[in-house]
């Protein structure tokens, strides 16, 4: 009987900013300390006794899978992350600050890559709807966002 081997497809890379970096290897080091202090407690936990019935236990055990995952995704993300250049030039691009405008509305956001996106803070993913339409785009170029309402036109006004 012959195995084929199976390709396992390379990790992309993944765009963040420094400042993204560094908040995530952060989050990596808290949850490092978290998972060491859950697993005094679910030792703890272990030595009362009967597990089947040791609330103690079960939460801990739990909150541990949870540290798990976390850690996984981060040390996933961080793996593969890279700090692209940001472009001199004023054209729309990761790590720019644009502002877009159309009749009735103007959005003023940065494009980020997909892990530090969010649109609370007006980071938007390169891979979104707006992100599309504006990469590559200049002062003055019109783009068409695509979105479940239908399509919408901005005109871009400052790309810094």
């Amino acid at each position: 009987m012959i195995k084929k081997r199976i390709k396992i497809p390379k990790p992309d890379k993944i765009p963040l900013s420094q400042e993204s970096i560094e908040e995530k290897q952060a989050e990596l080091n808290r949850l490092v300390m978290l998972r060491k202090e859950v697993m005094k407690r679910l030792i703890i936990a272990r030595e009362m006794g009967d597990l089947s019935e040791n609330g103690a236990y079960s939460a801990a055990k739990f909150e541990l899978g949870g540290i798990g995952r976390q850690m996984r995704q981060l040390k996933y993300i961080l793996t593969n992350a890279y700090v692209p250049e940001v472009s001199k030039e004023q054209t729309a691009g990761f790590g720019k600050k644009i502002t877009i405008k159309n009749k009735k509305t103007t959005l003023v956001f940065t494009l980020v890559g997909q892990y530090e996106s969010d649109v609370s803070e007006n980071k938007f993913s390169l891979e979104s709807p707006i992100g599309q339409a504006v990469i590559g785009k200049k002062i003055g170029d019109e783009v068409v966002v695509v979105s479940p309402k239908g399509k919408i036109y901005y005109t871009i006004e400052s790309v810094f």
